[in-house]
């Protein structure tokens, strides 16, 4: 993380001033917004939270909230679903929906999640517009959405769904890469493992691996300018914390497993920074280099291929083109992902590319063609999506300008994009009958990705199987997702008759377009190395398969 132009930055911090006498986004408030998952899958009723941070420094009371609820559409698309939907069943516009709550909360802690539960709204698409009361030593405010400084509100935008996101039979959906309150410091901080189980059973996810900064842990809570003692107890006690979360909800159903990652600064070949995330690693891995706190001294503190040798957890290259300004690559010494860098030759190799960070950019462009060539030199690389959401439920407030300016994005929303895994059915025989499934554990995870078979998406479902005459590709959408597909297409690499993969680039073997929204293509395969899909949806939600090696 930086506060340099062109990194992606999230919950906005907005006291720290380098000591200095001034800053325009100073204000002495705590830093206050509404935030809501983006969605909310049938079983789970809308709510929104509170969120309040550095109350401990100014203790306010949270007077009353006013939410108006008014019924939107995205786009022209479903726009036309939603009017053929009304025509049916000769529904009338929704009227706005107004929930007043008094609530009298006095917060005086570092960082509050207050729930404001919704009740039962009808399914549809909703802005919600949010003011809120506050007062603090006699003076009274009253804002809406936030009251970050030189910041015009938005409403927050969420879907109440008819029926869950498609997800291939046997497999589980995942956020791949997000930040507890345990990455905190001069310019962002993140959510706290409870809410972002609770938001990621709103959207529809299985589980989630929380990857907070290795030089986070490395620096304390009251103070993420100070070093800790050892970054060791921080990190045992975000495990703690995560072990603590429920395992069923109040009904008994399964709640979303959360796993304690960490992302990792590690040195790549050219002696710059980049960023690794781990999967659920047995202790604290170290990585200091681009912390921000040393100012010019930024130096990697270990390699890649020394993180890998500490560890024999799964480890992903996160957002490996991901785009940056001038002043973090000179400054922060940050750089991009090389092939010598996966490693791939060390007994512990990156086992996959994060290149889906959010939103399909320039870094998704860039990283999906680098994965594409590893697969051409038979290097199988899992391609993995993640958010890299710092809280930023509903959309991201980001540091613009450090003391000067803040911005706002809908890009990098926890849980839109999501890692899909294949682990099977999880039920065990118990005589003529079948026990009862499983719930998820880490290691279904672990054996998932050390299989070759996920797919990555923002909506629809998409993924492959085996069978005797080859590969069979299944794609599946819903009106949750954006109905028939504009394109299914099918990518393979041939392979020669010395059984090397041939030099030239991936083929399209098969194609479909304007394709309802269920559709099965076998493929052959001989003479094919690996083959692999791509979908898009009418509303342009995006999905894209791991490469099926063929045996």
């Amino acid at each position: 993380m930086s506060f340099w132009p062109g990194e992606k930055l999230r919950y906005a911090e907005t006291h720290f001033k380098f000591k200095l006498p001034w800053s325009l986004l100073y204000k002495p408030w705590p830093e206050i917004i509404f935030d809501a998952p983006f969605q909310f899958v049938p079983g789970v009723e809308p709510y929104l939270w509170i969120v309040v941070r550095d109350a401990d420094h100014f203790p306010t009371t949270i007077k009353n909230a006013e939410i108006v609820l008014k019924s939107r559409t995205q786009n022209a698309q479903h726009d036309a679903l939603l009017l053929q939907d009304a025509q049916q069943k000769q529904d009338a516009p929704q009227p706005d929906i107004v929930i007043c709550k008094d609530l009298n909360i006095e917060v005086r802690e570092q960082m509050k999640f207050i729930p404001l539960a919704l009740g039962k709204i009808p399914v549809g698409s909703y802005e919600a517009h949010c003011k809120l009361t506050v007062e603090r030593e006699g003076k009274s405010q009253t804002f809406e959405r936030w009251n970050l400084p030189r910041l015009k509100p938005v409403p927050l935008c969420f879907k109440v769904l008819n029926e869950k996101p498609p997800i291939a039979p046997g497999y589980a959906a995942g956020e791949m890469h997000c930040h507890t309150h345990y990455s905190a410091d001069h310019v962002e901080y993140g959510a706290t493992p409870e809410v972002l189980q609770l938001a990621a059973k709103a959207v529809g996810l299985d589980f989630v691996n929380c990857t907070d900064h290795a030089y986070d842990f490395a620096f304390t809570q009251e103070d993420y300018t100070k070093e800790a003692d050892s970054p060791v107890p921080r990190f045992q006690k975000l495990r703690e914390e995560i072990a603590a979360l429920p395992v069923k909800d109040e009904n008994g159903n399964d709640m979303p497993l959360m796993l304690a990652g960490e992302e990792v600064s590690a040195g790549n070949s050219k002696g710059e920074n980049v960023h690794m995330t781990v999967l659920a690693p047995e202790g604290y891995l170290p990585g200091l280099g681009d912390c921000g706190r040393y100012w010019l001294e930024n130096r990697p503190t270990r390699s890649i291929k020394q993180i890998l040798n500490m560890t024999e957890a799964h480890c992903f290259a996160a957002h490996p083109f991901q785009q940056m300004g001038l002043l973090e690559k000179f400054v922060f010494r940050r750089g991009y992902w090389k092939p010598e860098d996966l490693q791939l030759k060390n007994k512990h190799s990156i086992r996959g590319l994060q290149f889906w960070n959010g939103i399909r950019d320039e870094g998704f462009k860039l990283g999906r063609e680098f994965w594409i060539n590893e697969l051409g030199k038979g290097n199988y690389l899992l391609p993995i999506g993640g958010n890299d959401a710092h809280g930023d439920l509903n959309s991201m407030t980001a540091v613009d300008l450090p003391l000067i300016s803040l911005k706002h994005t809908r890009a990098h929303t926890f849980g839109n994009v999501r890692t899909v895994i294949k682990v099977g059915s999880r039920k065990s025989e118990v005589g003529s009958k079948a026990k009862q499934e499983s719930a998820l554990s880490l290691a279904d995870i672990n054996a998932a990705f050390t299989a070759d078979n996920c797919y990555i998406t923002d909506g629809p479902a998409l993924w492959w199987e085996r069978d005797d005459n080859g590969i069979t590709f299944h794609a599946r959408s819903n009106k949750e997702t954006g109905g028939g597909f504009r394109y299914v297409r099918i990518y393979g690499r041939r392979i020669q008759s010395n059984g090397k993969l041939a030099p030239e680039e991936e083929v399209m073997i098969g194609s479909q377009v304007a394709t309802p929204n269920h559709a099965d293509i076998p493929v052959a395969t001989l003479g094919f190395a690996y083959v692999r899909a791509e979908c898009e949806t009418a509303t342009g939600k995006f999905a894209l398969t791991s490469a099926a090696r063929i045996q």
